[in-house]
């Protein structure tokens, strides 16, 4: 893995502060768009590319439904939200925002799929029925 691809402190530490941000005015409703007003929606993680002027936010609607309405519902207000953003922030630029899905609890239900099947969960316990 080379030196570039893993973050900075200072890109997580951004990201997270885009991202309480973000989560701040969404779930306040300070967009002046009822149809994502009336969405509750997730900001699991904001990554930051290393000069900071990009951050990509994964999103997630509660529960899952009308993920691409969400999606699309966010991108169209990105103007917006990028203005709500940087008056909070403390930044040189303002970050660019792109919007994609969180799969994270994709992966969580496959991986935890994938544990409870009998091959698995006999290679994982000991002779004797024990785990090691």
């Amino acid at each position: 893995m080379s030196r570039s691809s893993v973050p900075s402190q200072r890109q997580l530490r951004v990201g997270e502060l885009i991202r309480r941000t973000l989560s701040e005015v969404l779930a306040r409703g300070d967009v002046h768009d009822p149809d994502l007003n009336r969405m509750s929606i997730t900001v699991g993680e904001v990554r930051t590319s290393p000069d900071l002027r990009v951050a990509t936010a994964y999103v997630l609607p509660l529960g899952g439904h009308e993920a691409d309405a969400a999606l699309a519902a966010l991108r169209r207000n990105r103007g917006e939200l990028r203005h709500l953003v940087s008056k909070k922030l403390t930044l040189k630029f303002s970050p660019e925002l792109r919007f994609t899905l969180d799969e994270t609890f994709d992966r969580m239900d496959e991986t935890r799929r994938l544990l409870s099947q009998d091959a698995v969960r006999r290679d994982l316990t000991g002779p004797e029925g024990d785990e090691d």
